[in-house]
């Protein structure tokens, strides 16, 4: 019998499992891996409430994806949690805040920490994945990644810059 207990949440065949089809059931994995890799949007909250996405065993979601833009179909009137399940994948996302409504949104996984990301803002975020206890992670709180923004930078120093770095 088939299992998914993989942060993919992949399906990992067993002896015998799938005769005739393991094939399909191979290149559906390579698929999912593929969309994990990549960028999706989910209407998160179909209502004015918190809510939960669940990333699907062995099937295209959303939620797989590395970087997921969260929006909304109802107009969030305060800070609501979305929380991804199953809480035992550990994994790293960016999540993108793009609900109606001018509210943060707070992301859970379980019982423990969360991570607020304003409208319009988006967050390098991590799942631990640690069961009824799991938290999400700001990745970046505690990074030295320093990025300086010169507004006088002009083309000429673009194209300079390009041919020294090769």
């Amino acid at each position: 019998m088939a299992t998914y207990d993989n942060d993919l949440r992949l399906t990992e065949l067993t002896t015998g499992d799938e005769i005739g089809s393991w094939g399909d059931v191979s290149n559906l994995n390579l698929e999912l891996i593929a969309e994990s890799l990549s960028y999706a949007t989910q209407d998160g909250f179909a209502s004015d409430a918190d809510a939960t996405t669940t990333v699907a065993d062995g099937a295209s979601d959303p939620t797989r994806a590395i970087y997921l833009k969260v929006t909304s179909s109802a107009t969030l009137t305060a800070t609501r949690t979305l929380t991804i399940a199953p809480n035992t994948i550990s994994r790293l996302m960016w999540i993108e805040n793009a609900t109606t409504g001018g509210q943060s949104i707070t992301i859970a996984q379980g019982s423990g920490g969360t991570v607020t990301i304003e409208t319009g803002q988006n967050k390098t975020i991590y799942l631990d994945g640690a069961g009824a206890g799991a938290a999400v992670i700001d990745a970046m709180a505690s990074s030295n990644i320093q990025v300086q923004l010169n507004t006088k930078a002009t083309v000429d120093d673009a194209l300079a810059l390009s041919i020294a770095l090769g």
